[in-house]
């Protein structure tokens, strides 16, 4: 972003995350970037229980010498019951390398309250990136309805619009986590959203030939290791998918993917769909008798369609590689 004098200023970025090894390797995506600045950290059921989330967030800004505060937010979805995916992430999270207890602690202030406070200190100054379960944004709404005015940017890791899901036939796990979250946070007006989904994050798959690249004392190829063979059992072949990585890569550079641009919702009563993001996506004539029947009263939002997957994996073996 540019200043009234030209000059490029930080992009200053509240992250929401369930730490979880993909959230891991966004925080060391944006801690290399320059012109970055992340501000705060809340956490979130998903990945892990909140309690693990969190320790993992405080270990990763003391490995990272990130001198930022991290909320703890909400431990269970809105209106459904708790699910995780250790099978995913390994028990701690972080596949079997979590180590020691973090040294610091969380702030006395809930995830939502902190999103909520820091976007009414700083008016259209943060922007937002949410890679875990929507729950803490949606409650930070419920505390401050303008939180889509206050804000700048908001990139939402999430869905799985025009192809299968990852958790079930049709849902993507984040969404598919907390669905009414997701709703809430779709329908709440915000005017720069970008959703970045399965879509493109399966096309980013970065095969075994990319882990072998990555230093042996390197932490992000340690962690790796769990993620990778669980995406050996889950696709049939080595490597893994960085889905909140390529969320933060497109946050600091929209160019890196293309969009389709329509008014999303969020299914909530389907038997076999109930999580999956829909639009319209009807060829429809101005004069068609038929109209548009989901989200018609939304403001548009930006689903990721397309991504240069080479110039994003490049970044991620740069970034995890910075001393």
């Amino acid at each position: 972003m540019s200043s009234p004098t030209g000059m490029i200023e930080r992009m200053r970025i509240i992250v929401d995350a369930d730490p979880g090894i993909d959230d891991a390797l966004a925080l060391y995506y944006l801690r290399a970037q320059r012109d970055t600045e992340i501000v705060a950290i809340g956490t979130v059921h998903g990945n892990v229980p909140v309690q693990q989330a969190t320790a993992n967030a405080l270990r990763l800004t003391e490995r990272l010498n990130l001198n930022v505060p991290v909320a703890m937010g909400a431990a269970k979805p809105l209106a459904q019951p708790l699910a995780t995916a250790e099978d995913v992430h390994g028990q701690d999270g972080l596949g079997g390398y979590a180590g020691d207890e973090p040294t610091t602690t969380h702030t006395e202030q809930s995830a939502a309250e902190q999103l909520a406070n820091m976007a009414r200190e700083n008016p259209k100054e943060l922007s937002l990136l949410a890679i875990g379960p929507l729950t803490n944004v949606a409650l930070a709404l419920q505390i401050e309805p303008r939180l889509p005015e206050l804000l700048d940017k908001v990139v939402v890791m999430g869905g799985a619009l025009n192809v299968p899901g990852n958790i079930t036939s049709h849902a993507e796990a984040n969404f598919w986590h907390d669905p009414e979250a997701a709703d809430l946070v779709l329908a709440a007006g915000f005017p720069h959203l970008t959703i970045v989904g399965l879509d493109v994050t399966m096309e980013s798959h970065a095969p075994q030939e990319w882990l072998d690249t990555l230093p042996h004392d390197c932490f992000p190829k340690k962690i790796l290791g769990f993620y990778a063979d669980f995406y050996g059992s889950f696709l049939g072949k080595k490597g893994f998918v960085p889905h909140d990585p390529l969320a933060a890569a497109i946050l600091l550079d929209p160019g890196l993917a293309s969009y389709h641009e329509d008014r999303f919702a969020i299914e909530l009563t389907g038997r076999y769909t109930r999580g999956k993001i829909v639009a319209d996506q009807r060829f429809l004539a101005p004069e068609s008798p038929f109209g548009r029947d989901i989200a018609t009263e939304r403001t548009k939002a930006r689903y990721a369609v397309t991504a240069d997957h080479a110039r994003f994996l490049d970044q991620l073996r740069h970034a995890v590689t910075q001393p």
